[in-house]
């Protein structure tokens, strides 16, 4: 990767700031496009002196990806949200990216997708998504697609958001969906492997990885871990569907309607998956690195007791 250009697009969100600090790494120089570059100048200091440029660039305006795409070896596709404009963003938004990259000569393009993705999903995000691969696939066939399943880190808006609603919860902690299975994966070797697969494109181009970490947990054995890695000896009610179906509706809800549609199938690595085993990536479990951050949800800080999960 030493001296490639790769462009990631939506390089500044929690996924691809991680992206960014491998390819520094590898020496390869990077360049940043999303709507608003000045998000993501906080990742220029992590660079050698001009390893890191950025460009103004949306998926849904291809003129500007074909801008921001001019001269780049590779590119990663980062762009995702998780409410709003799913059609615009996963689907469109893909296929333009993909057909710019065709367009530029690029040598590498990675999509970053989900777990979940499929034209036929009840949920718009889970929809769009396969939309998207599909999108992906016409444009550009030796694209690699990468679906993780939920990522943890540092910054993330999963398990933290969890744990500072239990840290509030006073009395007891409702749960959605408990028996919702998860494969949390780390957002480093997600990271790692993206890189990876850039780094290799006669290896991994047109190829399909998903990626889990080593745990399946459920919804409800995620709280209860949780509340002992932060110290919260508080109890944890699963509600029934007919109550729960009511909470995205709710202000200040901690799940979207949508959300709450994408908890009916578990977001598990299927049997048959490819995945961190096509790079020799050993990935890191929840419980090995996370208590690290989340001790600022412990009653007293670093100086709180971690429990037992019941």
């Amino acid at each position: 990767m030493k001296d490639r250009l790769v462009t990631l697009i939506g390089g500044g969100g929690f996924l691809g700031r991680y992206v960014a600090q491998e390819l520094f790494a590898a020496g390869a120089r990077i360049r940043i496009a999303q709507p608003r570059p000045r998000d993501a100048w906080f990742l220029k200091p992590l660079g050698g002196l001009g390893q890191a440029q950025f460009a103004a660039a949306d998926v849904r305006k291809p003129d500007s990806l074909a801008r921001a795409l001019q001269g780049s070896d590779a590119v990663v596709n980062l762009a995702g949200v998780l409410a709003g404009d799913f059609e615009g963003i996963h689907a469109d938004g893909a296929r333009n990216v993909a057909e710019a990259a065709a367009a530029a000569g690029v040598t590498s393009l990675v999509h970053v997708s989900a777990i979940g993705a499929d034209p036929a999903s009840p949920s718009g995000y889970g929809r769009s998504k396969g939309e998207g691969e599909a999108a992906v696939r016409k444009a550009f066939p030796d694209a690699v697609i990468v679906r993780p399943s939920i990522l943890f880190g540092r910054e993330d808006q999963f398990v933290n958001r969890f744990a500072g609603m239990i840290a509030s919860m006073p009395l007891a902690v409702p749960v959605l969906r408990g028996e919702a299975k998860f494969q949390p994966v780390y957002v480093v070797d997600v990271a790692r492997a993206i890189v990876q697969a850039l780094g290799d494109p006669a290896a991994h181009a047109g190829r399909l990885y998903t990626l889990g970490g080593p745990d399946v947990i459920s919804m409800a054995e995620l709280f209860k871990w949780i509340g002992g890695a932060i110290g919260r000896d508080v109890p944890f009610v699963d509600l029934p569907d007919a109550i729960g179906g009511v909470v995205p509706f709710l202000p200040f809800a901690p799940i979207t309607l949508d959300q709450w549609r994408m908890l009916e199938a578990d977001n598990v690595v299927p049997p048959t998956g490819v995945g961190f085993e096509a790079f020799g990536i050993v990935p890191a479990p929840l419980a090995s690195v996370a208590p690290s951050w989340m001790v600022r949800f412990r009653k007293a800080g670093r100086f709180g007791k971690t429990r037992a999960a019941a």
